[in-house]
């Protein structure tokens, strides 16, 4: 094992830093604009962690410019951690977030995108506290890691390593053979997607500052919102959130084949077969649902539904095809308690938390190309079982999928249910009901933002005991950097020179 590159890592960590600063200098801006009395707070605790970020990469300067794959874990994990531990910073600063535990909780669930969150009044916390809630969950949307190897070429140090570190999909396409500009390329389409939801948002009725808060969740697929009532808060506008649908099902989409889109390849998007299922899924989910709202719910009998807007069908198709999106894109945006709906509802949503949307997207979860790719794995054993003198090669878009990937694929399967049993599991010792530890297990890992029970689309996570919060954290951060980046750690392997 070749020996860790501290001077290096440190270097990345405190460019991860001066990142983080610029960030909350922005809020400190917000906060500047908005008057909300926090100005000298946000900007002492910005130039802090620009400082530092310095001053970090000033002493690590002189290092050897490359970057092998343990260095690349150590950064993406401790780069995460840095980005959350110093994200704590405006909550704390301002007071806007009661303890330490809940402090920790909300940043993580910003960084992760997951979205679920611990505070009970949004409506009361400062204006540059609520855009920080946001930043947090843009940041971290694309992968702070991701920017940064966009410009690690400037500083003389390659980023292949730290970009399959940060981004561990199964896809292979690539938008340029140089990942930098890979890289800035897929930045530049996230960037252009914000600016672009946030315009049609603000010309569909939502205040400018609701708009870019949430389209900066949105297209991280975070979760989010500037209002107490999520996007709920706008159901008497079905434009607003038919915008929203259409850019979290977007953001669920391999970011890869949007490029493809834009540069007039439209073939290659239809060819993909992870998209076509994923577009399968939408569709089958949003008609079952669609058909038990309408025949089933009374929609009038929720606080925020204005069914009467366009009638019953409509309202009917709208708020299933927002929740199952919101649900497949690990989007946490809500527009009601859908878990009292039906409970056939409430267990068709729960299965749906574990689907994932697309290999290269910002959503969490299992991603539909691991299910497709367990699945057709699945049926070829039936033939083998028959045959088993033949082969029989497992294919996607005509490609033959190599057996370490199909192995990756497996062991990533009883991974993500082992640790979704132990969680559950260490959730209900800590006194919550089934429902609502299965809820909070599953929502965590997944980053999928709304549970179940009391941890519901209604309620949050405040209610968790202390230890609760810290191990849905742990979760969150696992599953946002897809298991194995995370859970190498604890091997005994990785810690051999």
């Amino acid at each position: 094992m070749s020996k860790l590159n501290r001077k290096l890592i440190f270097h990345i960590l405190g460019l991860l830093l001066m990142f983080n600063g610029f960030a909350m200098l922005i809020s400190a801006f917000v906060s500047y604009l908005t008057n909300d009395g926090f100005l000298s707070e946000m900007t002492i605790v910005s130039s802090f962690a620009i400082f530092f970020g310095w001053l970090l990469m000033t002493v690590s300067k002189k290092n050897e410019r490359k970057i092998n794959k343990r260095d690349a874990y150590f950064v993406v994990v401790f780069g995460w951690l840095t980005m959350v531990f110093s994200g704590m910073l405006p909550y704390l600063v301002t007071e806007s977030i009661s303890s330490f535990s809940n402090v920790f909780f909300e940043t993580m669930s910003g960084y992760t995108t997951t979205g679920s969150t611990i505070i009970n009044d949004i409506d009361v916390l400062p204006k540059s506290i609520i855009f920080w809630r946001s930043m947090t969950h843009w940041l971290g949307g694309m992968g702070i890691i991701v920017l940064a190897i966009a410009i690690l070429p400037l500083l003389g140090i390659g980023g292949m390593q730290l970009f399959s570190a940060e981004a561990p999909g199964l896809t292979g396409d690539k938008i340029h053979p140089r990942i930098s500009d890979t890289a800035k390329r897929l930045w530049l389409i996230y960037v252009g997607l914000t600016i672009l939801e946030t315009i049609l948002l603000k010309l569909a009725g939502m205040s400018l500052f609701d708009a870019i808060n949430n389209s900066m969740s949105n297209i991280a697929s975070g979760g989010f919102s500037s209002k107490n009532e999520s996007i709920g808060f706008w159901n008497d506008n079905p434009l607003v959130q038919y915008i929203i649908i259409f850019f979290m099902f977007l953001a669920g989409t391999n970011f890869v084949l949007i490029y493809f889109g834009l540069t007039g390849k439209f073939k290659k998007i239809f060819q993909d077969t992870e998209f076509k299922w994923y577009v399968s899924f939408i569709c089958a989910f949003v008609f079952i649902s669609t058909l038990i709202l309408f025949f089933k719910v009374n929609l009038t009998s929720t606080e925020f539904y204005h069914p009467e807007v366009l009638g019953k069908f409509e309202s009917s198709f709208r708020h299933s095809l927002f929740q199952v999106v919101a649900l497949v894109t690990t989007t946490g945006f809500v527009t009601g308690d859908f878990i009292s709906w039906t409970p056939f509802l409430t267990m068709l949503f729960f299965g749906i938390m574990f689907l994932g949307g697309s290999s290269g997207s910002t959503s969490g979860g299992v991603k539909v190309l691991r299910h497709l790719i367990l699945i057709k794995n699945g049926f070829l054993e039936f033939k083998r079982s028959l045959h088993p003198n033949a082969i029989f090669p497992l294919r996607h878009n005509n490609h033959v999928v190599e057996k370490p990937i199909i192995i990756h694929v497996l062991a990533f399967f009883i991974l993500y249910l082992i640790l979704f049993i132990i969680g559950a599991g260490v959730l209900s010792a800590l006194g919550l009901d089934f429902v609502s530890a299965i809820g909070g297990a599953a929502s965590s890992l997944g980053n999928v933002g709304p549970a179940l029970g009391t941890l519901g689309p209604i309620s949050n996570f405040d209610s968790l005991p202390e230890i609760g919060k810290y191990w849905c954290a742990f979760l969150m951060l696992v599953g946002r950097l897809e298991l194995f980046t995370v859970l190498i750690f604890f091997t005994p392997y990785f810690w051999k020179n």
